[in-house]
């Protein structure tokens, strides 16, 4: 498959997917489109064609290969790209094309085009040198081997051909697709640790989401190295964490590095409890994505002094709001015998969880042990912090109430008659607000 077959194409718009398959009759190309969803396949059929026109060689890199060769049913959202040549460039070009926005880091020779439902990262093939141990590399541009040497584990260092003569072939240098096949996580050298410490994080993740396991001499390498771990930034572990939390298997993969004493390696404190690994396994199906971050961090620190905690919160350099969610736990937890008691008004749980964050109310429902207190936290998430009257300012002004911080705390007595059930309807309400501040002018209900 020459380039000058592709030259022909006035244009990249239209490109179906039946053409491309004529041109390049590759199975493993093939697969790899029918695990692509429609909104991905698109864009990276015209990035191949556009590469093929210039005379590019373009690769498919990492995780998608990976999942590709484990066969995974759908390869995810993101797809890496690796060009041997100006990768931004290409991508200016092709964002241009697909009239999408174009994100681009000369220093890394990177961008990112992001369109509906879609994202391609395109690197420019480049090998790194570590000048330290945790420091980010230097880079320099280089060859398709010297870029796949350079990846964190065999399974993610292999690549696909998408143009030149070697297109749909997979390319792999360090027997990545072997050790899919025996199910192992596998550094490329005994330094790579070394270079880069986060790979103990992503080695765990990895396990924990493929089902893998770590091959014998990594795991070597990983306890040897610990210590590396002294060198990462708060920012770089704190990122790898964030990542974890996402996964379905976070908590599969805390106890694994817990059991290899990467937990103890960041920080001699952090130690996990049976009950926050039960709690880790939980937090998918019980926290949004967009609190999960934070809720995974303080079920991490919790059952932690307030010193430990400070200084934890210090070494993964956290977010406020990841640190607001760890120091309201510890606050909250002071507040769970109360929460439990007997014959609790609704008005009352809620009195006692005004102001406290969601995410440390999230955390407790997930490791305490008194199943009224994480029923009424349930409660309170879902429903009970909701609850507002009927009635509004104006509606209560319209029943006699003087403007001002009385019309306040009418509001707030309505909202406590609802919540214990006092009150049900506007009628109701009316009638409350009329017996406590006298009858006022007459009320004519309005709609709400």
């Amino acid at each position: 498959m020459s380039p000058q077959s592709f030259v022909k194409k006035s244009t990249i718009e239209g490109l179906c997917y039946t053409a491309f398959r004529t041109a390049v009759p590759t199975q493993l190309l093939n697969r790899l489109y029918g695990r692509l969803d429609a909104a991905t396949r698109s864009p990276l059929q015209q990035t191949m064609l556009l590469a093929q026109q210039k005379g590019i060689l373009l690769y498919a890199v990492g995780g998608a290969v990976r999942d590709l060769l484990i066969g995974s049913d759908r390869i995810g959202l993101d797809l890496d790209l690796v060009v041997e040549g100006d990768a931004i460039a290409l991508a200016g070009v092709l964002a241009l094309h697909l009239k999408v926005p174009v994100a681009s880091h000369p220093r890394f020779g990177t961008a990112t085009i992001k369109g509906a439902g879609f994202r391609l990262d395109l690197a420019q093939a480049r090998s790194e040198v570590y000048e330290r141990r945790g420091a980010l590399p230097i880079v320099r541009p280089a060859s398709l081997p010297d870029d796949l040497a350079r990846r964190d584990f065999t399974i993610n260092a292999m690549a696909v051909a998408l143009t030149g003569a070697r297109a749909g072939e997979l390319i792999d240098f360090h027997g990545g697709a072997a050790d899919v096949k025996a199910g192992l996580i596998r550094v490329l050298h005994d330094r790579s640790f070394q270079d880069d410490p986060t790979r103990m994080l992503r080695a765990v993740r990895y396990a924990g989401r493929l089902g893998f396991k770590i091959e014998p001499k990594t795991r070597q390498f990983l306890k040897r190295d610990l210590s590396a771990l002294e060198d990462l930034s708060g920012a770089r572990l704190r990122h790898e964490f964030e990542r974890l939390a996402h996964e379905p298997t976070a908590a599969a993969a805390v106890a694994q590095a817990q059991d290899l004493g990467v937990l103890q390696g960041i920080d001699e404190h952090l130690c996990v409890s049976v009950r926050q690994f039960n709690a880790l396994a939980d937090l998918l199906d019980a926290t949004p994505a967009a609190r999960r971050e934070a809720v995974f961090f303080a079920i991490l620190l919790s059952c932690k002094s307030d010193k430990q905690t400070e200084a934890l919160i210090s070494r993964f350099g956290l977010t406020g709001r990841q640190a607001a969610a760890v120091r309201a736990l510890a606050a909250l937890k002071q507040k769970e015998a109360a929460l439990g008691v007997r014959g609790l008004k609704v008005s009352e749980v809620v009195s006692l969880l005004f102001g406290i964050p969601v995410e440390a109310m999230e955390v407790l429902a997930l490791l305490t042990a008194k199943p009224a207190v994480r029923e009424r936290l349930r409660r309170y998430l879902n429903e009970w912090r909701f609850v507002r009257p009927r009635l509004n300012g104006s509606d209560i002004e319209a029943l006699g109430v003087p403007h001002g911080a009385e019309v306040g705390a009418a509001i707030d007595a309505l909202r406590v008659a609802r919540l214990d059930g006092v009150v049900s309807r506007r009628e109701d309400e009316a009638m409350l607000v009329r017996k406590r501040y006298g009858r006022g002018r007459s009320f004519e209900g309005r709609h709400g």
